[in-house]
């Protein structure tokens, strides 16, 4: 079974093939690409396409890798031991199985998403490498090998914040998201707001990549701001003559919030607006 993309995620050629190489190679896909371009969401999707179940690890600065595989709770061993409970003679009753230990013991494939891995440390993936590779790990604590029963679809999402180590790379089937061109972007658009009126689409599209495209900003505005933005302009029922200057001269759009998340990027853009006004 292959992923063609959903109604709800416009998945391009290039992202589909990748999607399924992956899948066939028995590899993690690793997915590159600025925030706000849909990574998370494509995990979301290929799981539902696919059939599968989907299970998630979202990755922050203090995770550690064994904690997507257990964790042995010996605070709750030794208060239970202090009160007696007969559960201390049974350390299994302390062993708390990780993303990865369910994902293992699932009898039918599962769609798993290590969503951000570049924000943990740099040693974070190096730890993962023989568990991924192998699909086993070892629990200490009770003498078990964890095996997995069937393979589940990885996929990996980074922010490109930092540099992955090589030898996790080799294990990966990497695709990079490029920014939506604007017939893309149309299509992305289509599917959050259909029926949206062509004329304002048009418009906002113009001020979205005219704001996106200044340079020196600090952060581009991403296709998720770009649908919160129209989102505020149909809730607000702004027309389309507040978006467009009577001069067709750069001009800050309404709700512009939405887009620039920065006190410099707004003074940035609200500073070209004035020039281009001064040059009139």
């Amino acid at each position: 079974m292959k992923f063609q993309g959903t109604d709800q995620y416009v998945a391009t050629d290039d992202l589909k093939l990748a999607v399924n190489a992956a899948h066939t190679l028995q590899r993690p896909l690793l997915v590159k690409g600025e925030p706000g371009t849909g990574k998370t969401m494509l995990a979301e999707q290929v799981s539902e396409a696919l059939g599968m179940p989907l299970l998630q690890w979202h990755i922050k600065s203090t995770t550690k890798a064994q904690q997507g595989l257990y964790e042995y709770d010996a605070v709750s061993r030794l208060r239970d031991s202090q009160l007696g409970d007969e559960k201390v003679k049974d350390i299994h009753n302390y062993i708390v199985k990780g993303v990865l230990w369910q994902a293992f013991e699932t009898e039918q494939p599962v769609a798993l998403l290590i969503d951000e891995i570049d924000k943990a440390d740099i040693e974070f993936p190096n730890d993962l490498l023989r568990e991924i590779d192998r699909m086993e790990f070892y629990v200490y604590e009770t003498r078990q090998l964890i095996k997995a029963k069937t393979r589940p679809l990885v996929i990996i999402t980074s922010n490109n914040e930092k540099d992955l180590p090589d030898a996790f790379l080799r294990r990966c089937f990497f695709h990079y998201i490029r920014f939506p061109d604007a017939a893309t972007m149309k299509q992305i658009v289509e599917v959050h707001f259909p029926g949206i009126k062509q004329e304002l689409l048009a418009v906002a599209m113009r001020h979205f990549y005219d704001v996106r495209n200044l340079p020196g900003l600090k952060k581009k505005p991403s296709t998720s701001e770009l649908i919160d933005w129209l989102k505020l302009l149909l809730a607000e029922d702004i027309p389309v003559e507040a978006l467009q200057s009577k001069d067709d001269k750069v001009s800050v759009p309404p709700l512009v919030g939405a887009l620039l998340k920065n006190e410099q990027d707004v003074s940035l853009f609200e500073r070209l607006v004035h020039m281009a006004r001064h040059n009139r």
